[in-house]
């Protein structure tokens, strides 16, 4: 698998003198659990760094999803103004975080993140507005899904061209086949900004993944930052090999769907103990060049 953002065949910068790459490597424990490093993990100091107001848990969840903007940006999953993703608040039942409507991703912080209730109005001051319509689909699943921690809404050329497509999307890739069996669909019914739809889009996605909105775009729900972006990326390079092999002539080559069941299992096994999810995230941040200092 190769790291998500970078272009193919580009090179890592090298390593600051005096620093061994060895030293920039997650270092084992006793108990074999692999620690982030600050080296390698550039999360690690901002989300230490907890200012005065704030619990350590809630302020740990704010650093992860304003860098996750940043990644977004940094990828070109943006749309302007619109979009967003959204996150639980830890400990605090029925509050979530999401992007003050107006800024840019890159513009994100931490400290400018709103916090939110289930409908979508502030439950705290802010000078920014929020976009509560655009908080329909993401209030919906977050409220329908007790593991729906993170959702992530997309509209990608590539994400909007395969939604558009009565086919869905392609399992007969690398990609695709990961995501077998965890994609579901909901037919378009217009701008996502009416509460009647809710039930409706819930029961599209049922337990899966994956939603597929037709003549729409994508959404990914995880169990964090982390774990939502891994599988967002895994989706984003399915639609993006699916639009380019589209575009060549001859059919695609179809997988069976005991090869397509193994790159499942293949893909969940892959790092059992579920620091993949975070080093992929972290790894874009480094390319981004990612600079701590500016979430204090």
């Amino acid at each position: 698998m190769s790291p998500p953002g970078r272009p193919q065949g580009s090179y890592r910068r090298a390593q600051p003198e005096g620093t061994s790459v060895s030293a920039a490597l997650p270092q084992a424990s006793a108990s074999g659990r692999v620690a982030p490093t600050l080296q390698l993990d550039p999360l690690v100091a901002a989300e230490a760094a907890v200012p005065a107001g704030f619990a350590a848990a809630e302020w740990r969840a704010r650093v992860q999803l304003a860098a996750c903007y940043r990644v977004f940006a940094h990828l070109g999953w943006t749309e302007l103004l619109f979009n967003h993703i959204t996150l639980r608040v830890p400990g605090e039942a029925g509050a979530f975080l999401i992007n003050p409507f107006g800024l840019t991703y890159r513009e994100v912080t931490p400290r400018n993140l709103i916090k939110i209730g289930i409908d979508g109005a502030p439950l705290e001051d802010s000078p920014y507005p929020v976009n509560r319509a655009g908080f329909v689909i993401h209030s919906a699943v977050h409220a329908a899904r007790a593991d729906a921690h993170c959702v992530m809404h997309t509209h990608t050329t590539a994400g909007m061209a395969v939604a558009n497509k009565q086919a869905g999307l392609s399992h007969d890739d690398f990609y695709g086949a990961e995501l077998y069996g965890d994609v579901a669909y909901h037919a378009f019914e217009g701008i996502t900004v009416h509460d009647a739809e809710k039930p409706r889009l819930v029961a599209s996605l049922g337990d899966k993944r994956v939603l597929v909105l037709r003549n729409h775009g994508l959404l990914v729900v995880g169990s964090d930052v982390f774990d939502a972006f891994r599988w967002m990326w895994t989706l984003q390079r399915a639609c993006e090999v699916q639009v380019a092999s589209a575009a060549l002539r001859g059919p695609d080559t179809e997988l069976s769907d005991a090869v397509r069941a193994a790159c499942v299992r293949d893909a969940r096994g892959f790092e059992p103990q579920g620091k993949l999810d975070r080093l992929l995230f972290a790894g874009v941040l480094r390319d981004a060049d990612f600079d701590p200092a500016t979430f204090a």
